[in-house]
């Protein structure tokens, strides 16, 4: 089974019609038009058990969410960290998602580690050390560091990943050096697999002194063959694993869910209409 969503479903305009559509009604929409999620809000901030029941309540049974691990459990965190030590913050963190996970509608938690995060004895430990607090979660893993899946550590990895049973995020994402990994078609674990679409924006993908990096580095629009290549890509892992979901994260210039919707067709599945857009001055 393939699933097709997006990261967020606040930012999507093409979704949604101009101006007519509160922000408190739009993930009712969005799950008319796909069956998961990405929850990146909750990288930011460990949300409420309350924020997380809304959501919950607001999608239908067949809906699920995959939920970005805390910014302070993947080693992005900058400053003091709210909480006075790892013990309570993974608690916090727990007992927030508890009403997806009791629900059946937690895909997976999310753990995308830093490009600092390299292929080292200390990290690997760090990665047991995840695993074992959280034993009761589907956990994925995604890197972005490239000695994670160099040639004499590639297997190594992916080995180490289906043993403590973390699902393999693969990535499709600018080459841009050591802080990007290529995109690794192979599943660790039976049940699911992760594919995040990140664009192929290759000279936005690294800061480089860029003011604006953030708000442009998922710049970029697939076309119909790299979809096509991705099409023929699920296909095969779905060989390999009962389930793969794939997110679009292609939203710097609002060209997630259009994406999505063309992989969909390509795939056989027959997508919601985007929302009437209404013509800009210039169009």
């Amino acid at each position: 089974m393939i699933y097709i969503g997006l990261a967020g479903w606040g930012d999507h305009d093409g979704l949604y019609e101009k101006g007519s559509v509160k922000p408190e009604d739009k993930l009712k929409i969005y799950s008319r038009h796909f069956s998961i999620v990405e929850v990146d809000s909750s990288f930011y901030a460990v949300l409420q058990e309350k924020t997380f029941s809304r959501w919950v309540n607001e999608t239908t049974q067949n809906f699920s969410f995959i939920v970005k691990a805390y910014q302070g459990m993947t080693g992005h965190l900058r400053g003091k960290n709210p909480f006075p030590d790892d013990d309570s913050m993974y608690k916090a963190f727990c007992e927030s998602i508890r009403p997806v996970l009791e629900s059946g509608k937690l895909k997976a938690v999310l753990f995308q580690y830093p490009p600092w995060f390299d292929c080292s004895r200390g990290n690997v430990d760090i990665l047991r050390g995840v695993r074992e607090r959280m034993r009761s979660y589907p956990v994925a893993l995604e890197f972005r560091n490239q000695s994670w899946f160099a040639e004499d550590t590639r297997e190594k990895t992916l080995a180490f990943m289906a043993r403590e049973q973390w699902i393999h995020s693969i990535c499709d994402e600018p080459q841009a050096g050591m802080g990007s990994v290529p995109a690794v078609l192979t599943p660790t674990s039976p049940k699911q697999t992760l594919v995040r679409m990140h664009g192929r924006n290759v000279s936005g993908w690294n800061q480089n002194g860029n003011p604006n990096w953030r708000e442009t580095r998922y710049l970029y629009r697939y076309n119909q063959q790299e979809l096509s290549e991705w099409r023929d890509n699920l296909y095969r892992l779905s060989e390999q694993t009962e389930e793969v979901s794939v997110i679009f994260n292609n939203n710097s210039g609002g060209d997630a869910a259009e994406n999505a919707k063309e992989l969909m067709k390509l795939l056989g599945m027959k997508p919601e209409a985007l929302a009437p857009r209404q013509l800009e001055l210039f169009d």
